[in-house]
């Protein structure tokens, strides 16, 4: 008695003695999408002030005050970002100061740039106004995935308490009135203290 059969051609006779295909019974694969066509967008009204690390793509729209990291990234008509970009394929449409890092790079239309920008392909429209720098991306650029991004934010909030004097107390102020003004301390003393004028 073998307890192994022989490997099938797909094409058997069937008790009938008719050809029948012997396919696999297994379900098919569930469709995901692909991280890079991921699209995280942000509207006109939005304000970010902090850093936007995407496995995909970032559509801005609003204002941004912090890096942006992904491998598609538009800055929209309108739109204000005040950073620095990262990216494979970066398109900006609005108001930029800082500095982009991109295998390609687009400025188009009404784009005002103030700032670098390192690429190997740039591509400037004819009513675009930069003001800076371009220079040859020497580089390919490496994209640091939400993940990864995440676990050295975490590392770092861990480790910035014991790097700043007085234990990691920040320095804060209160309000006493409208008669109150604040003068800095000393590091020794940890915040500020309120004298009344």
């Amino acid at each position: 008695m073998s307890y192994f059969s022989q490997a099938k051609t797909g094409r058997e006779k069937s008790p009938t003695g008719a050809a029948a295909d012997t396919a696999p019974a297994s379900a098919p694969a569930p469709v995901t999408k692909n991280q890079n066509e991921m699209v995280s967008k942000f509207g006109a009204g939005t304000l970010i002030t902090g850093n936007i690390v995407c496995d995909g793509a970032a559509e801005i729209y609003g204002r941004v005050i912090g890096d942006i990291q992904a491998a598609q990234v538009t800055v929209g008509d309108g739109a204000q970002v005040e950073g620095n970009i990262t990216g494979h394929d970066v398109t900006i449409c609005g108001s930029f100061n800082g500095t982009v890092r991109a295998q390609n790079v687009k400025l188009k239309g009404t784009a005002r740039i103030d700032g670098e920008v390192y690429s190997k392909s740039l591509t400037v429209e004819e009513s675009v106004q930069f003001e800076g720098v371009s220079r040859r991306l020497d580089k390919p650029i490496e994209l640091q995935s939400s993940s990864q991004a995440a676990s050295s934010a975490a590392s770092s909030l861990h480790a910035a308490p014991s790097a700043q004097p007085n234990g990691g107390a920040r320095p804060f102020a209160v309000a006493t009135g409208a008669a109150a003004s604040f003068t800095p301390a000393t590091p020794s003393s940890g915040g500020f203290t309120p004298t009344s004028a």
